[in-house]
């Protein structure tokens, strides 16, 4: 292992500390629990694309904010060469500790480790298709028992209010029964945050205004959530304008059967799910998202995007290593 990285002049530090500290605390107060939680025992996360500035940067926070302890995995002279470049503090063996690929496919890599328990969860895809990611996870690392397919979610900080959208990278038109399936496990991940869902079911047409087939197999997958989680709260199918603002929706149908905005939109396909969520990103997320966060997979692994930041990359690397405590504390 290699150490004694040069260090930066004290004022510079502290300056970069402050920015670290902003990086956390201004990703909004949806998710300070998950920071917090991270925080309870420092689990060991892996970072397929090892050698990207963005991870650099992003371990360092986490190292910094006790997060996770980073495994990268890359070329430990590049690395070393790059901590230097950018002024970053991280030890080699100590703070963090470096995995050379040695010819093998990174994220399979990376999964591997996680399926045989070296680290506790990981996150890729900062580079290459999402599709071309999720195939080595779901080979060697797998579907938790029960789920069928996965799914992505992504959450947004909006100026006004948080929403998650469902599925904006897996399942291209899923079916109605499909729809349930990840409405089901997106919620659970909402609970996850500290929030109570409230679901949408979206379409063009509002609560039978249209019976078209998209209208009708959200109709349907409104019906099948009702019917397996009666503990939820959940309409549709309806508009996007009624479920983001209950005094439309109050208006509309006032026995939909929401108590108030819905936070989290199911939507009917994967077109209308990832367009819904980089409009809003660009016009109003302020940059400030978390995801893609990968559903279902039988320990904790994410698929990052190339246009993924360093702080949504720490965003993730806090809630990938709550995803792993809550692993390791599950009964086998």
């Amino acid at each position: 292992m290699q150490s004694g990285v040069a260090t930066r002049p004290l004022a510079d530090v502290k300056a970069y500390r402050d920015r670290l500290a902003r990086f956390v605390y201004h990703s909004g107060t949806v998710m300070q629990p998950v920071f917090a939680a991270a925080q309870e025992r420092l689990c060991r996360i892996v970072y397929a694309e090892g050698e990207d500035e963005r991870v650099l940067r992003a371990a360092q926070v986490a190292v910094d904010e006790r997060l996770a302890h980073p495994v990268l995995i890359g070329q430990p002279g590049k690395i070393s060469e790059r901590l230097r470049e950018f002024g970053l503090r991280l030890d080699i063996g100590r703070d963090i500790d470096i995995i050379d690929p040695d010819g093998r496919h990174p994220t399979r890599l990376a999964a591997e480790l996680v399926a045989s328990g070296a680290t506790d969860g990981l996150l890729c895809g900062l580079s290459g298709a999402y599709a071309a990611h999720l195939r080595p996870i779901a080979d060697v690392i797998g579907r938790r028992d029960g789920v069928e397919r996965f799914a992505a979610m992504n959450l947004l900080m909006l100026p006004r209010q948080t929403v998650f959208i469902c599925d904006t990278y897996v399942n291209f038109d899923p079916s109605a029964a499909a729809l349930a399936d990840m409405a089901i496990l997106a919620a659970a991940e909402v609970c996850r945050f500290g929030l109570v869902p409230r679901l949408a079911l979206l379409s063009h047409s509002s609560f039978g205004s249209a019976d078209t087939r998209s209208a009708r197999k959200m109709r349907e997958a409104c019906a099948l959530i009702r019917a397996r989680a009666p503990e939820l709260e959940v309409a549709g199918e309806m508009q996007g304008d009624a479920a983001l603002s209950k005094r439309i929706l109050d208006r509309v149908n006032p026995e939909a059967g929401l108590t108030a905005e819905a936070n989290l939109l199911i939507m009917p396909n994967l077109d209308a799910a990832n367009i819904a969520f980089n409009c809003l990103m660009t016009v109003a997320g302020e940059g400030v998202t978390v995801g893609p966060i990968l559903l279902g997979p039988k320990k904790p692994a994410h698929i990052l995007t190339p246009t993924s930041t360093v702080r949504r990359i720490v965003n993730m690397t806090a809630l990938t290593a709550v995803a792993a405590q809550r692993v390791e504390s599950s009964p086998a």
